[in-house]
């Protein structure tokens, strides 16, 4: 596919091109305020207003991103739980899913139980924990959604996304490297967040699942070309998504190994990198 070199200017058709945008939200969005910066939240309306879809791609479970769903008046499809389900939460209607099968999930609660490890657990609609933490009071307070407190054993068929495990410390960062080596058939996603500096969350989601996946199966339902898309992101789960997209832009705070990939690198998210990308290639 074809890609625009970062020391290009765009022209009128390189502006016309593009009809999907897609964007990550920690550290691309949403910066270690919590918040959205008005320029980008205006960037992102006047694309809209031009015809572009705007669609968010995140590690976040669904309800994770409602508040800024509604805040920024999004009514299309987003890419949730680094790429596991593509949904448009606001009608209730999935256009892809990849969960975690239900003998993997029996076989990772069974492994968390005997090793003392805090697993959490996610379907398209609930987050379920089975003790109070410091994960659930930051899922209260930061993410607005109240977790379901139960005994994984009772679960029964429901429906798991993604596992999720959070490391606040050294203990529970080698828990954490001893599930993933355990469960290796598994993608373990570990990512940050501008919000909570020094905090690994780790997403665990089913084998082949990534944002970039999720990105094709948005675009074909979208009738899009992945040509006709441009996305923004600053982490290594947002690799495979800023890989599969015609035009890829890097934020100022992304890695290095993410700016490598990127056809573009922006400003970073305290000086409203994403609106300097949106208003340079899409408006």
């Amino acid at each position: 596919m074809s890609k625009i070199p970062s020391f290009s200017l765009p022209s009128i058709e390189v502006v016309m091109k593009y009809k999907l945008l897609v964007v990550d939200v920690d550290g691309t969005l949403v910066g270690r305020d919590g918040a959205i910066s008005s320029k980008d939240s205006q960037a992102l309306t006047k694309a809209r207003q031009k015809g572009i879809a705007v669609s968010l791609s995140s590690g976040r479970a669904t309800r994770a991103c409602l508040g800024i769903i509604h805040q920024l008046s999004l009514d299309g499809y987003h890419i949730f739980f680094d790429g596991a389900l593509v949904s448009n939460p606001t009608q209730d209607r999935e256009v892809y899913a990849q969960p975690l099968s239900r003998p993997v999930v029996k076989q990772a609660i069974e492994f968390a139980h005997l090793n003392d490890i805090r697993l959490e657990l996610y379907s398209a609609t609930h987050y379920f924990a089975e003790q109070e933490t410091w994960s659930t009071k930051v899922h209260r307070e930061f993410f607005s959604i109240e977790p379901t407190i139960i005994d994984f054993t009772q679960l029964g068929d429901e429906r798991i996304i993604k596992g999720g495990l959070v490391a606040t410390n050294s203990k529970e960062v080698a828990q954490a490297r001893s599930f993933c080596l355990e469960f290796s058939q598994l993608h373990c996603s570990w990512a940050r967040s501008p919000a909570y500096p020094g905090i690994s969350f780790i997403n665990i989601i089913a084998p082949g699942v990534s944002k970039g996946k999720a990105l094709t199966a948005l675009a074909s339902h979208l009738g899009v070309s992945l040509d006709e898309v441009m996305a923004v992101g600053d982490g290594p789960n947002d690799a495979p998504l800023l890989t599969t997209a015609g035009l890829a832009v890097a934020m100022g705070n992304a890695t290095d190994e993410v700016k490598a990939l990127a056809d573009h690198t922006t400003l970073d998210i305290d000086h409203s990198g994403l609106a300097a990308a949106v208003k340079r290639f899409l408006l």
